[in-house]
């Protein structure tokens, strides 16, 4: 109609049926109908009035929805480099397969008739007390474990209600192992960030020994399973037992209780990695010398934060999202508080649980 071409219809002569299906088939008679139903030249948009149109449809669209195209408010060039070097970082030292994870050890089964080793025995008199105090630490919540084989097999582990110490440390060399492999991956995530390597050699350290359980929670949370309670590890599996034998007891877990309620924010893995670095980044970590410097770094990781959501989450739905992530981040900084005082106390309590301790939670004497 706009390019004034005289179109001549190849079929019947101006007489083919135009419907939904055949209108592309014949533009003669297509247009003759056009115009019989009212079309007129003037009244058609130009190439660029249409992509106005479409442009405001899309605003529109987005007005309707909450949400703001990527870029255009809240995330700097510098923020999106931010990000991809973290997922990056992420990338190469989490698998979340754990395919890596081998040569593990396996708890063993404690028999009846087995004999308890002198350094389990529960001790006497006023080291009584003290044993009790180390079964209450250890043992509210018993963990079993099951393993898919490569053959196919499946092997189950599941603690037995013992009270003679043998239960408490069957499955710690397991978890120790555990524990080393999460460590060196959060290790090396940490030197993939440039930031962190341009810290002082003492403050990697000091930010390391500080943030390394919470990365440890932060990267479990990926793989834990709400519905069932389990973490899914690649082909291991964990979960909390309750000796209480009510699901509702679980909860009154701290750290169970973390991840259930952290779960339940859906988080990207944008927001994943960011908490990461927001914890990595505490400047009142004990050793930490640059103060400022870290502070800095760590306000950047969080702004960073708070300008994805509000690029990525349809607002206003999502408008809370960064403050529930950030109280979240100060309860978990709470339980790590606890869970050093508890380590610190088993240690003090009894000799033996000191080299399993140190391999289970990182504890360095540097």
């Amino acid at each position: 109609m706009k390019r004034n071409t005289r179109l001549r219809c190849p079929f019947r002569k101006g007489t083919c049926e135009i419907t939904r299906n055949t209108r592309r088939q014949c533009q003669a008679c297509r247009l003759r109908k056009c115009l019989e139903s009212g079309m007129k030249k003037e009244m058609i948009m130009s190439d660029a009035a249409v992509e106005q149109r479409r442009a405001l449809i899309r605003r529109k669209k987005r007005e309707r929805m909450g949400i703001q195209p990527l870029g255009t408010k809240g995330l700097t060039e510098e923020q999106w480099t931010m990000i991809r070097e973290l997922m990056d970082a992420q990338m190469k030292t989490f698998d979340t397969t754990f395919s890596n994870f081998k040569n593990f050890r396996l708890p063993e089964v404690p028999s009846s008739g087995r004999e308890v080793p002198e350094s389990l025995q529960t001790p006497v008199g006023q080291e009584a007390a003290k044993w009790s105090q180390i079964r209450a630490d250890l043992c509210s919540l018993k963990v079993s474990l099951r393993l898919c084989r490569e053959d196919g097999s499946v092997w189950n582990y599941r603690p037995h209600a013992d009270s003679s110490g043998r239960e408490i440390f069957s499955l710690l060399p397991h978890m120790a192992d555990m524990s080393t492999y999460m460590f060196k991956g959060i290790i090396n995530f940490a030197k993939f960030i440039s930031h962190f390597r341009d810290l002082p050699i003492e403050d990697q350290i000091s930010l390391l020994k500080g943030a390394t359980f919470e990365l440890c929670q932060l990267r479990f949370n990926t793989v834990f399973n709400a519905e069932t309670g389990t973490w899914e590890c690649g082909r291991l599996s964990y979960c909390l037992e309750d000796p209480a034998g009510g699901f509702q007891q679980l909860l009154l877990e701290p750290v169970l209780k973390f991840h259930y309620r952290l779960k339940k924010l859906q988080l990207h893995k944008e927001e994943y990695v960011l908490m990461q670095a927001i914890s990595l980044f505490s400047p009142d970590r004990p050793g930490v010398v640059q103060h400022s410097v870290v502070d800095q770094l760590q306000e950047r990781f969080a702004i960073a934060l708070k300008a994805y959501i509000e690029c990525s989450r349809p607002q206003p739905a999502h408008r809370f999202l960064f403050l529930k992530i950030m109280a979240m981040l100060t309860e978990l900084r709470s339980i790590n508080a606890q869970h050093t005082q508890r380590l610190l106390r088993i240690q003090d309590i009894h000799p033996f649980a000191s080299p399993l301790m140190r391999e289970l939670f990182g504890i360095t004497d540097g």
